[in-house]
């Protein structure tokens, strides 16, 4: 079986390793696609990535549970990154839940990840700011 989940991974975290974990188990390749660095920026703000795309992929490709990572730069880009991988499952934070995805188009399940106590890139970088006040 082959799974698929994407996001921006800027600051990985123990919420983002546990749902890749997850993820993994739900069949044998695990693909991560990721969002450039000009659309995280477009989608988060100017100060955001904290990291580059090129680090970003490199933090992902070094774990066991990730077997490929791809970049997209657009909602097109992942729509053609999942019509050519034809995953059988698509795993997305439960955060999404009720929310349009375009995954439903293109594969055969969807399974929602519930977070990992508060665990999020934003929070990261907010107890970062408040730590060097």
């Amino acid at each position: 079986m082959r799974v698929m989940v994407n996001g921006t991974f800027d600051i990985l975290h123990r919420g983002h390793i546990e749902m890749l974990n997850y993820a993994k188990k739900q069949g044998q390749y695990l693909l991560v696609a990721i969002d450039t660095d000009l659309r995280v920026a477009e989608l988060k703000g100017s100060s955001r990535p904290i990291n580059n795309q090129e680090d970003r992929k490199f933090h992902l490709e070094n774990l066991m549970s990730v077997n490929e990572v791809q970049f997209f730069d657009s909602k097109e880009q992942l729509i053609d990154i999942m019509k050519s991988f034809k995953p059988d499952v698509y795993v997305k934070g439960s955060d999404w839940q009720g929310k349009s995805i375009e995954a439903t188009n293109y594969c055969n399940q969807v399974i929602f990840y519930n977070r990992v106590n508060n665990y999020s890139t934003t929070n990261t970088i907010r107890r970062i700011n408040f730590l060097s006040k």
